[in-house]
């Protein structure tokens, strides 16, 4: 049943904003079932509540039953809203258009990616990272490079002109001077957008700026490593004054490299561009070192795919040995370096453990039985 089937029988529908333990905020739309009679009959918006109303709700033990998790982003049907209390319950979740696992949000439209040119320095290896996990999703990609004010004019051309052969257009943005974020802002109008990014890049200060209401815990950078400390404890979803919803999701420095290794040379648009002119002589090619390959080439980015390939068939090599008890050998990351890792023995663990006194007894026991 579609949301606008929902509406017409006079239900509540609404946003999930934010999770906290086993309860949701939900935020009602404005023009949904009973809050429509409330303002038509000339009546006040419900008391202690914000318009658009929010409800801290539970879930329906019928949803539990079956499995039913409820994201931040799902939109939901409330039912027996008790307004001077703010508080309802969640009777049916609505169909979603998208779905991401890290972070668990759902019906996302596009990611935003947010960089700082500067302080801490832009890192081509670190943001190559976070654009392969963020293709890796299916959804539209805003690359958005912050504190453009600390760097001259042709710098900014340089690295303009270095992503584009990337495949992206970055927005030059300065939160700090206001330089560009109303052109920025013009993107997440009527979408619900996930902001992503290392810490430190001004992710926090960017929401501030697009919602004046907000008041997000700002980190500084560290300056002993160059990195920002992490501000952002869970995700939340806010609304925007043009439209639309930003959800702020909790820090990371590096992302997983989950993905398929056959389907990784699919997240770098200027690999895409060669394969949709041409083919690999090998229909499982992983452009390493097969003949007759369209991808392995000259481009910049070909040394981020082969140190990307490794991880992501290390992965994929990681789950099989964990389906598979009887692997002889084990996979170890390394401590240092970017996420590499090598091959070990597996010892058997079991085979020289000493038998507890316990076992012992139990088995003398077992034994004195069988005399008798």
């Amino acid at each position: 049943m579609t949301g606008e089937n929902f509406a017409a029988t006079g239900q509540l529908l609404g946003t999930v904003v934010a999770v906290q333990a086993n309860f949701y905020r939900v935020q009602l739309d404005e023009e949904d079932g009973e809050m429509r009679e409330i303002r038509q009959m000339g009546k006040q918006d419900p008391p202690h509540l914000p318009y658009p109303p929010l409800l801290l709700c539970t879930r329906r033990t019928r949803l539990k039953k079956i499995g039913q998790q409820v994201m931040v982003g799902d939109r939901v049907v409330v039912e027996e809203p008790d307004w001077a209390g703010g508080r309802g319950a969640i009777a049916e979740v609505l169909t979603r258009q998208s779905e991401l696992d890290r972070p668990a949000i759902a019906n996302v439209n596009q990611i935003l990616l947010v960089f700082a040119v500067a302080d801490p320095p832009l890192e081509p290896y670190q943001l190559s990272r976070f654009l392969i996990k963020a293709e890796s999703t299916g959804l539209d990609v805003l690359l958005c490079l912050n504190k453009s004010d600390l760097i001259s004019p042709p710098e900014q051309q340089q690295v303009s002109d270095r992503l584009l052969g990337w495949g992206y257009q970055p927005i030059f943005i300065s939160v700090k001077d206001g330089i560009n974020t109303d052109q920025a802002a013009r993107y997440l109008s009527n979408k619900i957008t996930v902001i992503a990014g290392p810490s430190g890049v001004g992710k926090s200060s960017l929401i501030n700026s697009l919602i004046d209401s907000l008041e997000l815990r700002v980190g500084e950078v560290s300056g002993k490593l160059a990195r920002g400390r992490h501000t952002t404890r869970h995700i939340e979803l806010f609304e925007l004054p043009s439209g639309g919803m930003l959800a702020d999701t909790p820090g990371f420095n590096q992302p997983d490299m989950d993905c398929n290794p056959e389907e990784l040379i699919r997240y770098f648009p200027e690999a895409r561009e060669r394969l949709a002119v041409a083919s690999c002589r090998f229909s499982d090619c992983l452009h390493r070192d097969e003949p007759e390959c369209v991808v392995r080439g000259d481009w910049e980015r070909y040394q981020h795919y082969l140190e990307f390939l490794d991880a992501a068939i290390a992965h994929e090599t990681q789950l099989h040995q964990q389906a598979d008890p009887e692997s002889t050998m084990k996979l170890k990351s390394k401590s240092k370096g970017k996420g590499q890792s090598q091959y070990e023995p597996k010892l058997e663990s079991k085979k020289y453990r000493r038998i507890s006194r316990k076992t012992q007894l139990q088995d003398l026991q077992e034994l004195y039985r069988d005399e008798e």
